[in-house]
């Protein structure tokens, strides 16, 4: 996937002035500076024994899919976000997304590009934000904080004389592919618009505000764009399950390939935010490529899993501790990979199959932990105890 740049971020921030925005040509788009089911189905189809049950447990979930329900239970609690930067006039910019009303004191969740802008190289909050709810209601909010290396902001609003109307969370860790989901928010400014689909993949990795990825995305052919960004990504039961946060596309129109951050991840933020107003997460400064069978019978590895030590941030903890990074570089199956590096199977017991299990691990833990890293160096096995530093955000790799 392209990474998109400061411009790409600002799809639909534009300056006051101006009267279009240019959007052909893009290659990922975040959708809207401008937006696990925890179903009885999930868990029959968990307990099945067999494919037929399975298929029903399946076909019951999406005949109960009643979009016109969701979008009347749940749009009341979905609103439009205004941000102004700058003066606000002549010489600022602004941005338009969606959001959702997270309590009853008011609390709404966002996109953090969307209240937040990184034109002077310095990401800073917007001077002003506004909201508008579906009644027509406009108030101010205050920024209470944002988590750039998830998406995520967190706003306030005084909620007296307001129709508060909080959405439920649900739980995205039992998603399934095929799963109907529905979204709402204001495309293009088009408040209060709904569109539906499918879970089109979960575990996804996408970019952040950051030099870091968002880990365990959800994948949505759901259509999304451009005002999008911040607003919820339901599930059938008319649950928060994700936040709309960006699309890929060549066009710069949806292409049927959106992203959510997942409600979990953005739980974890809400609450740094609340208890603090900030965030903080464990850094490990390593970089790794995953291991598979071909790769590892031609490197000759004493394992057909795990992730190869490419990297390692100079001075970072995993360097400090003794980790190996690669040296050389070698070409196989149409990709390249700098081998030499220690190769990491498991951490703190927890084997590493798939290429995310490492840095989706960590991000559950906190700076300053301890983590004891299970590597093959040399074809010997060892253990090498790592303590955790603060992810940085400036431009640095792990």
């Amino acid at each position: 996937m392209t990474t998109p740049d400061a411009r790409d971020r600002r799809a639909s921030r534009r300056r006051i002035s101006t009267l279009s925005i240019a959007l052909a040509g893009l290659l990922l788009l975040i959708a809207g500076c401008g937006g696990s089911n925890n179903s009885d189905s999930s868990s029959a189809i968990s307990d099945s024994t067999s494919t037929s049950e399975t298929t029903t447990a399946i076909s019951t979930d999406i005949k109960g899919f009643n979009p016109a329900q969701i979008f009347k239970n749940d749009s009341p609690g979905v609103v439009t976000i205004r941000s102004l930067f700058g003066s606000g006039t002549g010489g600022g910019s602004a941005a338009e997304g969606s959001g959702f009303v997270l309590s009853e004191d008011g609390e709404i969740v966002t996109n953090a590009h969307v209240v937040t802008d990184d034109a002077s190289g310095n990401r800073e909050v917007a001077s002003q934000v506004f909201i508008e709810f579906p009644d027509r209601n406009i108030v101010s909010a205050k920024v209470l904080g944002y988590d750039p290396f998830y998406d995520v902001a967190l706003l306030d609003v005084d909620p007296s004389g307001l129709d508060i109307h909080p959405l439920a969370l649900g739980d995205d860790t039992s998603l399934i592919v095929g799963e109907p989901v529905a979204a709402i928010g204001s495309p293009f400014g088009e408040q209060q618009s709904l569109s539906t689909g499918v879970v089109s993949a979960t575990d996804r990795s996408v970019k952040s505000l950051t030099q870091f990825q968002i880990e365990g995305a959800i994948q949505t052919d759901a259509s999304i764009n451009p005002g999008n960004s911040g607003g919820p990504l339901l599930d059938s039961q008319g649950r928060v399950i994700g936040i709309n946060q960006q699309i890929e596309t060549q066009s710069g129109a949806n292409d049927g390939v959106g992203f959510a951050v997942p409600i979990s991840a953005a739980s974890r933020s809400i609450k740094q935010i609340r208890d603090s107003g900030e965030v903080a997460y464990p850094f490990l400064g390593v970089s790794t490529q995953s291991i598979y069978p071909q790769l590892a019978e031609k490197l000759g590895l004493a394992t057909d899993f795990g992730g190869l030590v490419v990297d390692l941030v100079p001075g970072g903890p995993a360097a400090k501790a003794g980790l190996r990074a690669g040296d050389r570089r070698l070409r196989f199956q149409a990709a390249e990979y700098k081998v030499g590096g220690d190769v990491i199977i498991a951490v703190d017991g927890k084997t590493i199959d798939r290429p995310d299990d490492l840095s989706r691990y960590i991000a559950s833990l906190s700076p300053g932990d301890t983590v004891s890293l299970e590597v093959y160096r040399d074809d010997e096995k060892r253990t090498i105890e790592v303590t955790l530093g603060e992810r940085p955000t400036s431009n640095l790799n792990g």
